[in-house]
């Protein structure tokens, strides 16, 4: 049968299952779809969902399913690294003008990247998108990955080395640039969801560059190809993810509960209460708090060498002031506050509306205005700003907004002149669950 437009309610798509009125091949994918909406039911009350549409099978069918059950909007970055990108893109635009959907297309040009071109794409995608769906008001961003995706990752992270961290797996959601990201199918293999597709009548592009063997992505796909004689399939690997995952779960529990009891956000640094983390501590939760924390304040993508954190939890004790990872690390007999780096951020400026840092200022548009460190130049412009009860090394580092070398409003400092500051990042709570 065609599937309507969208079902009215969850409801009316579990009677119709119930009914035998879905064929049980598209049941079990909506079904799928429904309950990662459902788990974020309050988050998502009225609101939209973003999914990242590239054209491919899997992000088609990501589409038109979760379309089923809410109201969505399509989003396509062309990479500017192929020459068929802008076709692929008109094909996505084409079939979202054909449902009725709102289509966007975003553009990097990554020809510009430096270092590991996957990985700039990948964080290029997650920034531009998360850009685009915070202005649209959308409550989450829905991705198509797959099972297949899962195994890959895992063999990827195995090749890697990568601890039990890694190998868990990709979570079904994640918090990063501000938003709650989905990956509704991620038990679900790539033909089930082109199976779907097929039924439907509905058409993908397949991207050259999944037969390339340059990237790692299709090398651990044929490696899974390599591997079916010894009986290793991506079923088989999803298996090893999910035990390993209940492992990581464990350890997570853990350093949930040290979070909760013995850490507080505060001005955008990272408080820890020393005597409480070093009764807790153990080496792993220990290590993975701290990596969490020079993350979310440092804003960077990955934590640092690994001998530099195990030095820091060898030595934090005696070493009071260190600087790592674009943080300076303080440590008194009662806290570990781990905040920005002055120098880290001494140099950079951006016109006002634009992310600062982790920092996002509002207040009234002046032209000129631009967004820098405050600075001990600034701290000086501030005389009440012991008030504000923040301490001096975060607010050297704290945003603040400036006029040529006029300060205007320095929000964390007491001086708002009807400004506000905001982290972007998310909480801190958020920044402990892995991706």
């Amino acid at each position: 049968m065609t599937l309507p437009g969208r079902w009215p309610d969850p409801a009316a798509l579990r009677a119709a299952l119930q009914a035998g009125d879905v064929p049980p091949e598209d049941g079990v994918l909506l079904c799928a779809a429904d309950a990662a909406l459902t788990l974020r039911a309050p988050r998502l009350a009225g609101r939209k969902i973003g999914v990242a549409v590239s054209g491919g099978s899997d992000s088609m069918a990501t589409l038109w399913l979760l379309a089923q059950l809410h109201g969505v909007e399509a989003v396509t970055v062309d990479h500017g690294l192929r020459a068929e990108a802008a076709a692929e893109a008109a094909f996505v635009a084409d079939f979202c003008a054909s449902k009725g959907i709102p289509h966007t297309v975003l553009t990097w040009q990554g020809r510009a990247a430096e270092g590991n071109l996957m990985d700039a794409a990948r964080r290029a995608r997650l920034r531009l998108i998360g850009g685009w769906a915070r202005a649209r008001g959308l409550g989450a961003v829905a991705l198509g990955h797959t099972s297949d995706d899962q195994a890959e990752t895992f063999l990827m992270r195995l090749s890697r080395e990568a601890g039990l961290e890694g190998l868990a797996g990709m979570r079904e959601a994640f918090e990063a640039e501000g938003l709650l990201w989905l990956r509704p199918f991620l038990l679900q293999s790539r033909a089930e969801l082109r199976g779907y597709l097929r039924r439907h009548g509905i058409g993908w592009i397949e991207d050259p560059s999944n037969q390339n063997t340059r990237f790692d992505r299709v090398k651990a796909r044929k490696a899974l190809q390599a591997l079916a004689p010894l009986g290793i399939s991506a079923s088989k690997l999803n298996a090893v993810v999910g035990h390993l995952a209940m492992a990581e779960q464990a350890v997570g529990l853990s350093l949930q509960r040290l979070a909760e009891a013995h850490v507080r956000e505060e001005a955008g640094d990272v408080v820890i209460d020393a005597r409480g983390f070093r009764n807790a501590f153990d080496p792993e939760t220990g290590r993975r708090l701290i990596n969490a924390a020079l993350i979310w304040v440092s804003g960077a993508d990955y934590a640092p060498r690994a001998a530099k954190v195990i030095d820091l939890l060898m030595t934090w004790r005696t070493r009071r002031d260190r600087t790592l990872h674009g943080c300076r690390i303080i440590v008194d007999d009662d806290t570990i506050r781990i905040t920005r780096e002055a120098k880290a951020v001494a140099d950079l400026r951006m016109p006002l509306g634009q992310i600062w840092d982790r920092w996002h200022l509002s207040g009234p548009a002046d032209a000129g205005l631009v967004v820098g460190a405050l600075g001990a130049g600034g701290l000086r412009q501030v005389p009440g700003w012991r008030a504000a009860c923040v301490p001096r090394a975060t607010l050297l580092a704290s945003p603040a907004i400036w006029h040529g070398e006029t300060l205007i409003a320095a929000p964390l400092a007491g001086l708002s002149n009807g400004y506000s500051a905001r982290i972007v990042r998310g909480s801190f709570a958020n920044a402990l669950i892995r991706r």
